[in-house]
């Protein structure tokens, strides 16, 4: 590739979140908002309550009867001519158009994206991108993902050839992985890195489209 390649740090997340100092994520607003969008819900939706409406006893005693009343007939009065009813015309709203997508992790997954830069053809990371892999590295040493190991995965879009682009994703995965478990203390093994090129696409395309949401990293909750 001949460009600066940024890459999303995609992290999906299949169970609680966090593993490392708490200190260090209660006092990044970014961690902390990691840990909130990694975090699964617990438990589906709440049912809707059902409201009883009481109805007529049918047992209780009917009102006596009573003696009708006379009343004058009211003058006569004609009703002006009816309209003829307005046509209605159906409105159907364009439905809202769906939200991209952040992760190709599966359904149900929680899931949050960073954005990594690497330089050209390289895997070194820059300062942008260690500075974006903080909260991260943050999140994944808070105690709520202590006991879960994860899997680092490198992805590019279709520009260059699709070897060169396995392989590179492959060292970028790796590079993470390094710099999450030497800058953060992530045990080694709970991280896992495996590079996939160009099979994973986030937003689909053609050969050679450069498309940096392609050009990601996506971290996937491997369980306990």
């Amino acid at each position: 590739m001949s460009r600066t390649t940024a890459f999303t740090l995609v992290a999906a997340m299949a169970g609680a979140m966090a593993a490392g100092s708490p200190v260090l994520a209660q006092s990044d607003p970014a961690a902390l908002s990691l840990i909130e969008r990694l975090r699964p819900s617990v438990g589906g939706p709440s049912g809707t309550r059902g409201i009883r409406v009481p109805s007529a006893d049918p047992g209780a005693a009917l009102p006596p009867a009573t003696t009708p009343v006379l009343v004058p007939a009211a003058p006569a009065y004609s009703s002006p001519p009816a309209r003829p009813p307005r046509q209605q015309q159906a409105i159907q709203a364009a439905p809202p158009p769906a939200a991209p997508r952040e992760t190709t992790a599966p359904p149900g997954v929680a899931a949050a994206s960073i954005t990594v830069l690497f330089p050209t053809g390289s895997a070194a990371l820059t300062q942008q991108a260690m500075a974006a892999l903080a909260p991260l590295g943050r999140a994944l040493t808070s105690p709520d993902l202590a006991p879960y190991r994860f899997r680092i995965e490198g992805h590019t879009d279709t520009t260059g050839d699709g070897s060169t682009n396995l392989a590179l994703s492959q060292r970028r995965a790796e590079s993470v992985r390094d710099y999450l478990s030497k800058t953060y203390g992530v045990a080694p093994a709970r991280l896992e890195a495996v590079g996939l090129g160009e099979s994973e696409l986030l937003v689909p395309t053609g050969d050679k489209v450069d498309e940096p949401r392609n050009r990601r990293v996506q971290v996937l909750n491997l369980g306990a």
